[in-house]
């Protein structure tokens, strides 16, 4: 496609559209709008930006948009002009299109608390979702010695360890009666509280917020059961909206998201939607992976690449990304046909509960140390037949000392496997990689970008590479 695209958003959708758009062959014009600041960078890893495990310049995502496009940070729009194709912007300025992307993403929601203003937070309060938000906590953090955080969600706790890891004391308060409620079953809710009290993190459950009071250095959160915590900070993470705010204006039909069809397209067909703001059918928002398969097709289709793109869902795996605690959930677990099978050692802080119909992985929560998280995955993501050994699946081993883990060894790893589940990248796919000249695991994450999402593939990546070092000089791999 020849035209002028214009990209509304310079968050980790818009930034990947940009790349797939350059990388692909043609002559085009490409604008980003972002309305943040700075460049684009990983959300995901804002939760070990606050626990001080990186800098600011680790978080940058290393996509570089390149020649023939033109991205313009701290520029937001303002409206859209449907009939005559332009878009303007918040500094004045019509930007012509002949097609648009809207990546707004989403926004933090700020509850209706008393006490509590969305539009003028309390110095000692803030929201956790960008990069100036983490900026805000850090500065408060730097002299707390006491945090709360509202929210036992997924960000929630994220940024509960990360302030406990720099030495604060953090208590999380959640209206529901467990932890993770949306992925978690109340038994696994239960597990992961006492795994983080464990790590300085205490629990408030069950008991919803009322009020709140705050001055300059301190706040007060009043809850249902007539009592109150006091602390140094306080962090919202109530969950979050996606942004749509623009489109709503211009007419595009809008549900909990922009509604796009299986091409991205809305109603309108010279504008698409993607990442956390887009609404396809059936599909989640709110993940990277998703978002970063949407950019795909779209580039796919604008650049005339492939005609027949189209974005179908895959299935979701939550991981809880905290140092300490290892969590991953999937599907539904709680419900429906076939067998159940679950273990609980809560001393050790492992939890375990799989869903099989006709032999097929439907569920699963696993939490704490079990080696045959990895098989688990690739099961589920796959839709293979399950070991007859169930066990193997459930407590990482099969009776006595086996591995149930098919993959303990990269050699045995089918090339179709997944590795990193956010680029879609598979073992096959690091291997070509490798054969290609690619020697450390710095230069296959560049050439694959395989780890460049939640990073929790990492590890995996590294092994894999270290298993191709010691092969390489006896044969090819297999």
């Amino acid at each position: 496609m020849t035209g002028r695209i214009v990209i509304v958003g310079y968050g980790m959708a818009g930034s990947r559209l940009a790349t797939e758009l350059h990388a692909r062959n043609g002559d085009r014009k490409v604008t980003v709008l972002g309305a943040e600041p700075h460049r684009a960078y990983n959300r995901i890893m804002l939760s070990t930006l606050l626990a001080g495990k990186i800098g600011e310049p680790d978080v940058e995502l290393a996509e570089v948009a390149g020649q023939g496009t033109d991205v313009r940070t701290g520029v937001a729009a303002a409206a859209i002009d449907r009939v005559a194709r332009t878009v303007r912007t918040t500094d004045g300025e019509r930007i012509d299109y002949d097609h648009l992307v809207l990546a707004t993403g989403s926004r933090a929601v700020v509850p209706p608390l008393p006490g509590l203003d969305p539009a003028d937070l309390p110095a000692r309060v803030a929201v956790f979702r960008t990069l100036a938000d983490c900026r805000r906590i850090l500065a408060a953090a730097r002299t707390a010695r006491t945090a709360l955080v509202l929210g036992g969600g997924l960000l929630g706790l994220e940024a509960a360890r990360g302030l406990a890891a720099r030495g604060l004391t953090v208590t999380v308060v959640h209206p529901h009666p467990h932890l993770m409620e949306r992925q978690l079953d109340p038994a696994a809710g239960a597990v992961l509280a006492g795994t983080l009290a464990g790590l300085g993190v205490t629990s408030r459950l069950g008991v919803p917020a009322t009020a709140l009071d705050a001055d300059a250095d301190r706040v007060r959160l009043h809850l249902a059961d007539s009592t109150h915590l006091d602390a140094d900070l306080l962090v919202l993470s109530c969950g979050v909206r996606p942004d749509t705010g623009l489109a709503a204006a211009a007419g595009l039909a809008v549900d909990r998201g922009v509604l796009v069809d299986d091409r991205l397209r809305t109603g309108d067909e010279a504008i698409s939607a993607i990442g956390d703001c887009a609404r396809p059918a059936g599909g989640p928002t709110g993940l990277v992976a998703p978002a970063w398969a949407q950019a795909r097709v779209v580039a796919r289709l604008l650049t005339g690449e492939d005609d027949t793109a189209r974005y179908r869902p895959r299935p979701v795996v939550t991981r809880l990304k905290a140092a300490g605690i290892d969590l991953a959930a999937m599907g539904d677990p709680t419900g429906g046909p076939g067998e159940e099978l679950t273990f609980a050692d809560p001393a050790r802080g492992t939890y375990a509960r799989l869903r099989i119909d006709h032999d097929r992985l439907t569920g699963a929560i696993l939490l704490g140390d079990n080696p045959s998280v990895g098989t688990v995955v690739q099961l589920f993501d796959r839709g293979g037949p399950v070991p007859t050994d169930r066990r193997a699946l459930l407590l990482g081993r099969s009776l006595g000392v086996t591995p149930a883990t098919p993959a303990a060894t990269p050699a045995l790893m089918p090339d179709a496997a997944t590795v990193c589940q956010c680029n879609d990248v598979d073992k096959g796919t690091l291997v070509r990689c490798w054969r290609a000249g690619a020697r450390t695991v710095d230069e296959v994450v560049a050439a694959t970008r395989a780890g460049t999402g939640c990073g929790g593939c990492r590890e995996a990546v590294g092994g894999i590479v270290d298993w191709l070092s010691e092969v390489d000089s006896v044969g090819t791999p297999r």
